[in-house]
């Protein structure tokens, strides 16, 4: 019978061991004492490099030579990956000279962990020497082989790797792991050639390639790959659904979000935790936060994922004070806040400008539940701040924030510098970011806007010249909407749908209702030196107007509209649309890179605080 070395067995063991039929006692428990002790230290070993301590994990090793207990191969597999963590190719090779020596070179984990030492250490030569003395190899070690050359930027090398590894009898299980890994590499094209020369998919497969394109914000394609999969007949899972429904609520296709909902429920994977926290956070991204609050409900178990869609929900659509309510709700059902339920408070406390309680929260978690404050905290402190108009007690906050980079938390206070027109500290904050990334487009827009607010024309046409002599190109603004179950897209003074002229004309006929009930165009923040009226014509071809006009003439009168936008929604758009709503008697419902607005009868749910 076999034993592991853990202390219990060892009771065991001496129990069962009769020492009067054993000569040599002492000798088997030394043995067995000496196994237990390379056991512990292997133990300690793996220990630290889960948890991200590689650095320990080497001095860990240090301290075993020094004591004189002899390595193993499973001493050698986390020290090896120790080596790979903190990109010390030197001391790998240290590492890769004593398996030599101990002879466990050949062992397929250990050659692997090598593979994959040396490829991320970026010595490709080393890792093929490694591949090809490996007697047997498996799909850790291809992978490893692969990656290495995706790192080092040859994907063609990668994609012949993997078809190496068809004519060398690949499954779709090996197809599936590189699909997965280079879309979490971000490298959707090499992704989508292994995945289209693969003999057959399975339902991993396809639920990699449909996250994979929601995590690189590609959301429709994410759609249109889910359809492909029922159209072949693949029953999803709940990976699958979670990934989908990332999707419908990155591009806000709330009817399709149903439709995927509707199929949840026959699959009866609703009641996974994971899957029910996830249509929570796809019904309140898509506008409708009574469906989340329906699903929240009818959950028969909730963690704390759960409840972090439900209150960033809250903090999305501006309901501040209900979020506080429900996470003291949360607390009396003992479920343990972690730091995304406090970004979700702080969040929800800075759209709706309650400063004391957002300050209550902040030291609550810091000295209530011993969470320490992380950029995403200061970042939502300095934004509660900020709009609220202390911008010196946010500017201060932002130069004690003990982490770095931190150009997340000024990017928050130039916007709000941008809200208050304060040109003084929109210039000191505008350096500081662009000292630290000077590519920062958002860096240069925002400054660009507030000298254009201010009247300051050089200023602003100075820094318009900066940002293209250095080649620094502006995020495109992008406003999508689901009509008939189809989503489209629009951005500025776009041509290209093919019911535009159907568009221009309702525009225009909007235009005239705006004009007669008051609406008088924003066109401060535009940068061109052009005449008032081209102005105008540019703001109102912006993408939220196309978007909107193409839902009022495919949606019968009085169906909701609900848009998404990827930047900031602008103060003329905004101003417009809150006409709009009133004019077409209906509610329309905008989420911009901020938060939620619900358009009705003339007035936003955000009473312009945004």
């Amino acid at each position: 019978m076999k034993y592991e070395p853990t202390s219990s067995n060892i009771t065991k063991l001496c129990k069962k061991l009769d020492t009067s039929k054993v000569n040599n006692v002492n000798i088997w428990l030394f043995k067995f004492i000496v196994q237990l002790n390379i056991f512990a230290w292997n133990q300690k070993l793996t220990k630290y490099v889960k948890d991200g301590q590689p650095e320990k994990a080497i001095q860990l090793f240090q301290r075993m030579q020094q004591e004189g207990v002899t390595p193993n191969k499973f001493t050698f597999v986390p020290l090896i990956n120790a080596c790979a963590g903190l990109g010390a190719l030197e001391g790998g090779r240290r590492v890769h000279e004593q398996l030599i020596q101990s002879g466990c070179e050949s062992d397929v984990f250990v050659g692997s962990s090598l593979v994959d030492m040396y490829a991320k250490c970026g010595s490709i030569k080393d890792a093929w020497n490694v591949f090809n003395k490996m007697p047997l190899r498996n799909v850790v070690t291809w992978n490893a082989m692969v990656l290495g050359h995706v790192k080092c930027g040859q994907g063609q090398k990668a994609l012949e790797l993997f078809q190496q590894m068809q004519q060398e009898g690949s499954d779709v299980f090996v197809g599936s792991s590189l699909v997965d890994m280079y879309t979490k590499c971000g490298s959707l094209e090499d992704a989508q050639r292994v995945f289209n020369i693969m003999p057959s998919r399975d339902v991993v497969t396809w639920s990699a390639m449909i996250l994979g394109h929601v995590k690189c914000g590609q959301g429709q394609n994410a759609l249109k790959l889910f359809r492909q999969l029922q159209q072949e007949g693949v029953q999803p899972n709940s990976v699958t659904f979670v990934a989908v429904l990332n999707a419908c609520a990155s591009v806000v296709a709330l009817e399709e979000g149903r439709s995927v909902h509707e199929q949840i429920i026959q699959s009866g994977c609703e009641s996974d935790v994971f899957v029910g926290s996830s249509l929570v956070d796809m019904y309140a991204k898509c506008g409708s936060l009574e469906d989340a609050w329906r699903v929240f409900h009818k959950m028969p178990s909730r963690d704390v994922a759960t409840w972090n869609a439900i209150l960033g929900g809250c903090a999305m659509h501006g309901h501040g004070r209900e979020a506080l309510k429900h996470f003291e709700q949360m607390c009396e059902e003992g479920v343990q806040p972690d730091d995304i339920t406090f970004v979700c408070l702080l969040s929800a406390c800075s759209h709706a400008g309650l400063v004391d309680e957002g300050m209550r929260c902040y030291a609550a978690m810091v000295t209530d539940y011993m969470i320490s404050a992380k950029l995403e905290h200061y970042t939502c402190m300095v934004d509660l701040l900020g709009r609220a108009g202390h911008l010196q007690e946010a500017e201060n906050m932002v130069m004690a924030i003990p982490c770095k980079p931190k150009v997340a938390a000024w990017m928050a206070l130039l916007s709000t510098c941008r809200i208050h027109g304060n040109v003084e500290m929109a210039e000191r904050v505008a350096k500081q970011i662009l000292e630290m990334e000077p590519d920062n487009a958002a860096g240069y827009v925002l400054l660009s806007n507030i000298y254009a607010a201010a009247g300051n024309r050089h200023l602003c046409e100075n820094v318009e010249r900066q940002r293209m002599e250095k080649g620094v190109k502006k995020q495109q603004g992008r406003t999508w909407i689901e009509v008939n179950n189809e989503v489209h897209t629009f951005v500025v003074g776009d041509q290209d749908h093919p019911q535009m002229n159907e568009i221009h004309g309702e525009l225009q006929r909007l235009s005239g209702l705006m004009h007669d009930a008051g609406y008088v165009p924003c066109t401060k923040f535009i940068l061109h030196d052009v005449e008032e009226e081209e102005k105008v014509s540019h703001v109102h071809h912006h993408s939220e107007k196309l978007a909107i006009a193409l839902g009022l003439i495919n949606t019968a009168p009085g169906t909701p509209l609900r848009i998404r936008k990827n930047l900031r929604v602008c103060e003329d758009c905004h101003t417009s649309i809150k006409f709009i709503s009133k004019i077409v008697g209906r509610a329309i419902m905008v989420r911009d890179a901020n938060r939620f607005h619900h358009f009705e009868d003339g007035i936003c749910s955000c009473m312009d605080y945004w």
